[in-house]
């Protein structure tokens, strides 16, 4: 790996490199902004050519929804034209069509003729709470309506008060299904609930917060050489034998999820006015745990998961990874500078530009083989504009909130 030239600014100091973030982001808006609207409501996740993927009667899920929105109203506070209108598409498709009128929640997916998949997921509430976050900052409509509805089915149905976690699931009528408690969902809880305070100053939501990142990472993560342990059962007890869906709860661990904690960890030590001194320590552990046996010495990228002997599981090479590696590097840069993590921001930027921008047809790539050749075994196209969007934007503004408080902040620039 070349060394850092120290007598040039920060990539992320450089006119040049900040315009070309600017374009990337850019590139992906304008890519997802048409192809993926649904006149029949919501969104259409695409192929690798930026199809529709079953056109004719799409399955929405609850995350992609919320995340469309999420993204186009970090659009809209951009000022860039035709961002409100896909956040008003996702924001009706969400509360009357996602919400269950009968019992309440949100069902995980829909296709035209109703609910495909009726559980009310965790994982799925807590980006409702981002989406209803950040329609809220751009004046939408619904937003109050929807914050305050998903903030008290979280706190009345998921919230477990002895842990300081949610639940993870439930059967449409809110009976439980099992006692597993899975970190995925929690870890987007944490932004979410961030996000939620940011938008409306209230204390609660980043007390929450600080009790998630405590269990997950400073008592779970730290008990395990900073490996973010993934699957556990009713007591929060670590399931090191648990295999799952393997887009959602793949067994073993996950190096992408540590580096997205390394940068949600900053960000909730910056929005708590710098109190916990674990915070920034665990967030430096993280990301090296993730560079020094996560990544792919010889072809570059992160492994999508490895085994607890730290072994690749799936060998595969996914964007998202890749994405939460520089958000991880562009906070900790501004907070613990160093040239590792400045030259890993650099290397990380260079394994994408080489082999995740799709440059024939736009978009990313969301899945290589070991071999860094396009794959298609859990991702079917280009469903996501969230994790590259954020890759693109984080590193434009200070480390020391979300993205959209950060515009905010910058008004709009």
């Amino acid at each position: 790996m070349p060394t850092t030239e120290t007598s040039l600014p920060p990539w992320r100091q450089r006119a040049t490199h900040r315009q070309w973030l600017k374009g990337q982001a850019e590139a992906l808006f304008a890519f997802f902004e048409k192809r993926s609207f649904n006149p029949k409501g919501g969104f259409f996740e695409l192929d690798r050519a930026g199809r529709p993927l079953n056109p004719d009667n799409a399955v929405r899920g609850l995350h992609g929804s919320a995340r469309m929105v999420h993204c186009y109203a970090i659009g809209s506070l951009l000022g860039r034209p035709g961002s409100d209108p896909i956040v008003d598409h996702g924001m009706q498709y969400i509360w009357n069509n996602h919400r269950d009128a009968k019992h309440g929640g949100y069902f995980w997916t829909l296709d035209d003729n109703g609910p495909r998949d009726g559980r009310k997921q965790g994982y799925g509430h807590a980006f409702v709470l981002l989406a209803s976050s950040s329609a809220k900052l751009v004046g939408h409509p619904l937003a109050d309506r929807m914050l305050a509805d998903v903030t008290e089915l979280l706190e009345t149905k998921f919230w477990e008060e002895r842990f300081g976690a949610i639940a993870e699931e439930f059967n449409a009528d809110w009976s439980p299904i099992s006692d597993y408690h899975g970190q995925n969902s929690n870890m987007h809880l944490t932004e979410a609930l961030m996000a939620a305070f940011e938008a409306t100053g209230e204390r609660s939501y980043l007390d929450k917060a600080e009790r998630v990142a405590d269990l997950v990472i400073h008592c779970r993560a730290a008990e395990n050489g900073y490996r973010v342990a993934e699957h556990f059962d009713g007591e929060w007890v670590l399931d090191k034998t648990y295999k799952g869906d393997e887009m959602f709860r793949p067994p073993g661990t996950t190096p992408g999820h540590w580096l997205e904690w390394s940068r949600l960890i900053l960000q909730l030590w910056a929005l708590g006015g710098k109190k916990h001194d674990w915070m920034p320590v665990a967030s430096e552990a993280l990301f090296a745990q993730a560079i020094a046996i996560g990544w792919d010495k010889a072809r570059g990228g992160f492994y999508y998961n490895l085994d607890w002997n730290d072994a690749p599981d799936l060998p595969h090479k996914l964007w998202w990874p890749a994405t939460e590696g520089i958000g991880a590097a562009s906070f900790l840069s501004d907070h613990r500078p160093s040239a590792f993590h400045e030259q890993w921001y650099r290397t990380i930027w260079d394994v994408i530009a080489k082999n995740f921008l799709d440059e024939d047809v736009g978009g990313w790539r969301e899945e290589l083989t070991a071999h860094m050749q396009p794959s298609f075994k859990l991702f079917a196209g280009k469903g996501d504009i969230y994790h590259a969007l954020h890759a693109c934007l984080v590193p434009l503004y200070p480390s020391e909130s979300s993205i959209t408080r950060a515009i905010l902040n910058a008004k709009g620039n």
